[in-house]
């Protein structure tokens, strides 16, 4: 079959396309947590609005409205001080599950118009420009298109709002995304750089950091002009990896961030409220959390290698400490190995130096659950007596009781062990900075 000719404009057409340097568009949700509340309930809107993960004064807000903002108000300012920047803000507890449902109607929306290319964070995601696209005037019609979606989609609303960047990569995307909040286009092509990035602070930059801003500055690289000049062996040895020339060729619009999959391990952390900063509920909500993790590990159908736990006391002491697992994924004996941890906390630390202010675990060493031969898989899990045998029996009690919390959309339909006297929602999974939770997780 022989192709029709193309015609002169249709080559013009891609000629331009093909000259474009923009390649990728990057949605950022401006104040998600707290635009979220606000749309669900019309007595925020248009106020100073703090969400915080326990109910407490001593805790920090994890989002902060724009509204709130303006009072200097944000992420990681404490209750007390929120109330003194604005007497009367309006405070309200985190609804996490509520965000997993929201974030995935704004994808929903956003793949109406572009497919979404990769998602960042529960209020991030880039999409990749192709073909006509990549035209500036098309560039920014889609991203018009994209939030009058996002207006008017009737399960969203007028307080889900966002900014937008389009640039050569996603880095200079999420850069230009933050250069222009609340509602922002901003847009950076190739033949700006690196006069767009030049009134910029170095700490304004995707993964510049107060601790990489130090290594910067020690190294005589103290703003965006002296960093533009740096050599790929200079910036090797500032970063001590490759990390530092692929973070080069980033900001020239070359190259862009690895994408990697991989799982390597899982973890859950809870502030506790005010009611459990015993030694009792703590101990109780940690191993409660150890099961949530046990739940996902079998879900996801990964084996642990290690466990480990953290305590932070509310005079900013902490202890932390992990040991080596046979591979697992049974509850039992990740709860076996959570109580020896917690001894030896107790040990070291001589009865706590403060009240308990936040208990978290992680579990280590990833395999897929098919990778570990039924012996190993089987074999010796330090508990008393165990055996392949029992370590069976176990695993079919796991998977009736997940199918159960599941079935009934109860996370405690069936549990192990007692609750905290003063029961709260602190089972509930948790949104960390990159990883959005399944549905499955509110009722693990």
């Amino acid at each position: 079959m022989t192709l029709p000719p193309r015609s002169a404009a249709d080559i013009a057409a891609r000629e331009a396309w093909a000259a474009s340097s923009l390649r990728f568009l990057y949605v950022d949700l401006n104040s998600f947590f707290a635009s979220v509340e606000q749309q669900d309930n019309p007595a925020l809107r248009g106020k100073p609005v703090i969400v915080v993960p326990v109910m407490s004064d001593t805790t920090s807000a994890i989002a902060a409205s724009i509204e709130a903002k303006k009072y200097g108000i944000k992420t990681g300012t404490p209750v007390w001080e929120a109330k003194e920047k604005y007497p009367g803000i309006a405070i309200v507890n985190a609804r996490h599950d509520r965000y997993v449902e929201i974030h995935e109607l704004v994808e929903e929306e956003i793949d109406r118009h572009i497919p979404i290319f990769h998602t960042w964070s529960i209020d991030e995601a880039s999409c990749e420009l192709i073909g006509p696209q990549r035209l500036k005037d098309n560039a920014i019609a889609l991203a018009h298109s994209i939030r009058a979606g996002l207006r008017d989609n009737p399960k969203l609303g007028a307080c889900i709002r966002c900014s937008i960047g389009i640039a050569p990569n996603q880095f200079l995307a999420k850069l230009a995304s933050d250069m222009q909040k609340p509602d922002g286009l901003t847009i950076i092509e190739k033949h700006e750089l690196p006069a767009r990035l030049l009134p910029l602070k170095l700490r304004d930059l995707p993964g510049v950091g107060p601790n990489m801003e130090r290594r910067l500055l020690e190294a005589g690289i103290g703003s965006i002009a002296d960093l533009w000049e740096v050599s790929p062996e200079t910036a090797r040895r500032i970063w001590g990896s490759k990390e530092g020339p692929a973070f080069i060729q980033r900001i020239r619009g070359i190259g862009d961030y690895e994408q990697s999959n991989a799982t390597r391990s899982l973890s859950h952390e809870h502030v506790l409220p005010p009611q459990n900063r015993d030694a009792e509920s703590a101990y109780l909500i940690l191993r409660r959390l150890g099961v949530k993790g046990g739940a996902r590990l079998r879900r996801l159908g990964f084996v642990a290698g290690t466990i480990g736990i953290k305590v932070r006391f509310d005079d900013e002491t902490r202890w932390a400490s992990d040991f080596r697992l046979t591979q697992t994924q049974d509850n039992f004996v990740i709860l076996d190995a959570i109580g020896r941890l917690w001894e030896q906390m107790l040990r070291e630390t001589k009865k706590p130096r403060g009240r308990y202010w936040k208990v978290g675990m992680w579990l280590g060493g990833l395999v897929p659950q098919e990778e570990v031969t039924l012996d190993l898989f089987g074999g010796a899990s330090g508990l008393e007596g165990d055996n392949a045998e029992a370590a069976a029996r176990r695993a079919k009690l796991w998977t009736a009781m997940d199918k159960l919390n599941q079935k009934y959309d109860k996370k405690d339909t069936v549990r192990i062990g007692p609750l905290p006297k003063h029961k709260s929602d602190f089972m509930g999974a948790k949104i960390a900075f990159n990883r959005i939770p399944k549905k499955e997780e509110f009722n693990e």
